[in-house]
């Protein structure tokens, strides 16, 4: 509660009121000074009550009190239509001062004054653009001398109020564009932390000492592959990297010759399998012209292209037995004839070779030379298929959409749940090079920035389609099927289905025996 004001008897005179509401007004600001300004006009004019508003609407039909005091005490605000009331006429057009020392609802019989009697009032002005923007007023239910008609002095105060009401306003303004400002900061740094996590894959790629271009791994048994990489590379010893199609060897291979000693010379690459056999020769050594029907020129081989840089054999396992011969005699002596030239030429070349298949096999088969697969075997390295590295896809995934991005000029920003799912779930034959199809085929179907493949799910995955829900012994059994099929039905061992499963072999074998599985003979 407020301590009552106050005042000296004979504080009635205009010079008194003006020094009086200057004294406690002075060294207050915005709402402090609406409520002193206020109490003091109550307490020096001798009324009961005193008000000070602003406009709330633009057409100034209604008022809202930014200070209304009752006997010197502050009461709740409130806001008001002024039609029918004094406050009309004082905030009417360009405003004016209007003071009714009794009768006031006489004077304005179409609307309850509350028991009113006597009025004064007086309007508030921009101080800029000089618009009626509130007023200040004192009533009572008494009626005023003329004496109390002190509109000259309230004029002056109200000037100041006018200038309060601004820069509150203007203060209000400020504080919104902060609060705006620190929202979009807010927002700005939410986007950044997502950007940061969609792009965390590139802080997580397996870099070890070196910068492996294009190698997205986090997985800890490709990690062992990076290390082999490592201390190979440095050396110039013969590198066999063995995997599935499209789990990345030509990466592999172009990792080692990047951080060799030889990474500033060329590496040449060579696929044994994409070549015709009559040609494969001429490809790898040369020819001079009419060395035979078609070779209208002289033609350099690969092997003397990289001279004292690194050649990668792809497909290794495809070259024709009787060209193996002459391979070999390349890995060892570093000599080699060109087609029509029976002069020896010698290179210095680093090879890495790469296969699919298993050359132990055949080798059982005669379709590989002993000797050969000795001499290129001397380091190697296995690549490991994706699904024994399947932390990798959602790495993998963005990699892809960024990488071809640019091409389809659409831009990746949401990997939904289910998409992720689906795709980690696939056993990916086709390995890396499957994924990176499937990704490029799914920015071309995706919209919104929402990666989607569309009604392509892949063949053998496990995500089963909406409403094609199979009994669970059912499930399993084709699961089990598809694994032995797989696996060539060898059910133990390294390569055999248990293993693949996850499962003991004997446990294999039982469930075999429940669900009546028996290899169907050809």
């Amino acid at each position: 509660m407020q301590r009552p004001i106050m005042l000296k008897t004979s504080t009635t005179s205009e010079e008194n009121i003006l020094l009086t509401l200057a004294k406690h007004t002075a060294g207050v600001t915005g709402e402090d000074y609406f409520r002193e300004l206020a109490r003091y006009i109550t307490a020096t004019l001798g009324v009961r009550y005193a008000i000070v508003t602003e406009c709330t609407d633009e057409d100034k039909t209604r008022v809202r009190t930014l200070s209304y005091v009752d006997r010197q005490e502050l009461l709740e605000s409130i806001e008001y239509a002024i039609a029918g009331t004094p406050c009309e006429i004082v905030m009417a057009g360009k405003g004016k001062d209007y003071f009714c020392p009794e009768e006031l609802q006489k004077q304005f019989p179409n609307e309850d004054q509350g028991g009113m009697s006597s009025y004064i009032g007086v309007p508030i002005y921009h101080p800029s653009s000089g618009e009626v923007i509130g007023h200040i007023a004192a009533f009572d239910h008494m009626p005023m001398t003329q004496e109390q008609n002190q509109a000259a002095v309230l004029k002056i105060f109200a000037a100041r109020a006018g200038a309060e009401i601004d820069r509150l306003h203007a203060w209000k303004k400020f504080e919104r564009a902060h609060g705006e400002l620190k929202e979009r900061l807010t927002e700005i740094e939410s986007l950044k932390n997502q950007l940061q996590a969609e792009n965390k894959y590139l802080q997580e790629e397996i870099r070890l000492n070196h910068n492996f271009d294009e190698i997205v791994s986090k997985s800890k048994r490709f990690h062992k592959v990076l290390q082999q990489i490592e201390q190979v590379a440095s050396t110039d010893s013969t590198v066999l990297i063995m995997g599935e199609s499209g789990t990345g060897k030509e990466l592999i291979a172009r990792a080692i010759h990047n951080i060799s000693l030889r990474s500033r010379k060329p590496l040449v690459k060579v696929n044994c399998a994409a070549l015709p056999a009559n040609l494969i020769e001429s490809e790898l050594f040369g020819h001079e012209k009419g060395a035979f029907t078609g070779a209208l020129e002289r033609r350099i081989g690969r092997f003397e292209l990289a001279d004292s840089g690194t050649i990668f054999l792809d497909e290794i396992g495809e070259l024709p037995v009787e060209l193996q011969a002459k391979l070999l005699r390349v890995l060892q002596e570093g000599e080699f004839e060109r087609l029509g030239n029976a002069r020896t030429l010698k290179v210095n070349v680093r090879v890495i070779a790469a296969t699919n298949r298993n050359l132990e096999q055949a080798i059982e088969k005669k379709e590989f030379r002993e000797d050969l697969y000795y001499r290129l075997n001397v380091f190697p390295v296995i690549c490991p298929p994706l699904r024994d590295r399947k932390e990798d896809i959602p790495l993998l995934i963005k990699h892809f959409c960024q990488k071809h991005e640019g091409k389809t000029g659409k831009k990746i920003t949401h990997i939904p749940a289910r998409v992720m799912t689906a795709l980690e779930t696939y056993d990916w034959p086709g390995n890396i090079r499957e994924l990176e199809n499937i990704i490029e085929r799914a920015l071309t179907l995706s919209r919104n920035g929402s990666l989607d493949y569309g009604e392509w799910i892949p063949a053998g995955t496990k995500a089963p389609r909406p409403g094609s829900l199979h009994k669970l012994e059912d499930v399993e059994k084709n699961h089990i099927l598809e694994a032995l099929k797989k696996t060539g039905w060898k059910v133990s061992g390294e390569k055999g289905a248990a293993k693949l499963l996850g499962l003991n072999a004997t446990t294999l074998e039982a469930r075999m025996k429940k669900w009546g599985i028996k290899r169907e003979r050809e």
